[in-house]
């Protein structure tokens, strides 16, 4: 899981740049506004829901005013996804690289995943529904879907690969297999608690968590 910060570049001091970013940071703001509503609507109706003339009704901004900061459905899609990853890595990832490499990690990594989803089983998964809805559908839409799950999926495998460097998990852990079935916990989880409306089913996915764990647990773990 790459971090968002950037190398920064020294630049020239410039008189008339105070006036220049307030105005940037005004577009920035309406700019942040419009995801938000974006956002929001992306979780109810889908990705492919999503649309210029949709969100322009919701924000009751103009269609052209909406246009202005992203160009393009694909680009407001492209957005949204963006958005969304940013928002899960400062809700999951980041706290979690706090705890100690090795189980602690992967287990708070989980935990916090798992709360990120319980509260997301009114409004949806954009991950798991965009899944759904692009699995088929190649495009740059798709492209950003999959490096966002991509990326989240290598940060787990990457937790796994430390709790067996730690010695908490047997050397030979398989840790594709391990990635996969945590990762099925989540998609059996946002199933049962979203369609089918299971009340234990995030209890159900924390024993199951645990169980992955106590399969591959080193004995001296």
């Amino acid at each position: 899981m790459s971090a968002r910060a950037s190398t920064v570049t020294a630049v020239p001091f410039d008189a008339t740049a105070p006036a220049r970013r307030g105005g940037q940071a005004k577009g920035q703001q309406t700019r942040a506004a419009i995801l938000e509503a974006a956002l929001g609507l992306a979780s109810q109706i889908g990705l492919e829901g999503l649309s210029i003339g949709a969100l322009a009704e919701v924000t009751r901004m103009s269609k052209s005013g909406v246009f202005a900061h992203f160009g393009s459905r694909e680009e407001l899609q492209i957005s949204v996804i963006r958005e969304y990853h940013a928002r899960f890595e400062d809700e999951v990832f980041f706290p979690a690289m706090r705890e100690a490499r090795g189980l602690p990690r992967l287990a708070d990594m989980f935990e916090r995943w798992l709360k990120r989803v319980s509260v997301e089983i009114d409004a949806g998964c954009i991950y798991i529904s965009g899944a759904v809805e692009f699995d088929d559908r190649p495009g740059p839409v798709r492209d950003a879907l999959v490096e966002m799950v991509q990326t989240w999926r290598n940060a787990l495998e990457r937790a796994i690969g430390l709790a067996i460097e730690a010695g908490h998990l047997r050397a030979e852990t398989d840790r594709t297999q391990m990635l996969f079935e945590i990762h099925g916990l989540i998609l059996a989880l946002h199933h049962d608690a979203r369609f089918l409306r299971h009340a234990g089913a995030i209890d159900c996915a924390r024993r199951g968590f645990e169980r992955v764990v106590e399969q591959h647990r080193a004995p001296r773990a």
